[in-house]
């Protein structure tokens, strides 16, 4: 079981940065970052809060580090032209010696599409756009050069130089629909969900369906999840995270409990657990701590 952090977005850079060191020192496996603009509402509202942009973060990361994987978790198609998608993967590919993963998906965020001016399209006509991207930046990042007609993107003998350091740059997919599952199935290489064990495990069941239906063996994709931490022995404190809305993907309790959870996530075919920061402290040591605790405590039994 590999374990991987992600800090909020919120945190000023040098508290970011720290936290990569830390991470590259201490053997953790990737960092990753939100690609948004904006503080997420669930709907049209907008709410302040500082967001520091994805792609001006990953190259610090990839500057700052040797060994750590990184990448954003997950660039939205509904954004992100192809092309541009490709140039920076490679670009930070290079900048880190051959670490870094592509996490794209269809997009999401209301709020931010509305105050940027960007049409968020109906479900449907999103998820064709992005089998369209996924396809080209695949090309774009293998192929000498790239032509592609669809009902989105047009391409022409395009390149995409230089190509990665690594031999095939893996692309993330982060979904649960149906549909996004077997473009994923087909398309790219890792695959990542949000969950606790139970709703993971689901989800997971749902992939290799999906895998199976399109020819894929589903052990041949890297799985990644990831769940909301609270280390507590407090019981009363458990019971409440564990009745909020967030309880199908938060993980709560001792260190012992916190390991016979992330033990599921393991047994159900998980290769990765992705622990946030949003719950691990109110102050950049608190969080740091709390990272540090998980590495000594959690890490050792699960590898």
């Amino acid at each position: 079981m590999k374990f991987s952090l992600w800090p909020n977005p919120s945190r000023p850079p040098q508290e970011v940065l720290d936290l990569a060191r830390m991470a590259d020192d201490d053997g953790w496996y990737c960092i990753w970052y939100a690609d948004h603009y904006m503080p997420n509402t669930g709907d049209e509202s907008f709410a302040p809060g500082d967001v520091h942009e994805c792609w001006s973060m990953l190259p610090a990361i990839a500057a700052t580090t040797t060994r750590v994987r990184l990448g954003p978790l997950v660039a939205p198609t509904s954004i992100h032209h192809p092309a541009l998608l490709a140039n920076r993967a490679a670009t930070i590919d290079r900048l880190s010696g051959g670490r870094f993963v592509l996490g794209m998906g269809a997009g999401w965020q209301i709020n931010e599409h509305r105050a940027y001016g960007i049409e968020l399209e109906a479900p449907g006509t999103r998820v064709s756009r992005f089998e369209e991207s996924i396809q080209i930046v695949r090309s774009l990042l293998d192929d000498e050069h790239t032509t592609f007609a669809g009902q989105f993107y047009e391409i022409t003998a395009a390149p995409c130089d230089p190509k990665p350091v690594q031999g095939r740059l893996p692309i993330l997919v982060g979904t649960g629909s149906p549909r996004m599952l077997r473009i994923t199935a087909r398309h790219a290489q890792q695959w990542n969900t949000w969950g606790a064990p139970d709703l993971a495990a689901e989800r997971r069941s749902a992939f290799v369906e999906a895998c199976d239906a399109v020819g894929t063996d589903p052990a041949s994709m890297h799985a990644s999840a990831q769940a909301l931490v609270f280390i507590t022995d407090d019981d009363a404190a458990v019971d409440k995270i564990m009745a909020g809305d967030m309880a199908d993907r938060s993980i709560a309790g001792s260190i012992d409990h916190i390991v016979e959870q992330v033990g599921r996530f393991r047994d159900a075919g998980f290769d990765e657990l992705i622990v946030p920061d949003f719950t691990l402290g109110a102050s950049a040591e608190e969080r740091l701590d709390a990272y540090r605790r998980i590495h000594a405590e959690v890490v050792p039994q699960l590898r």
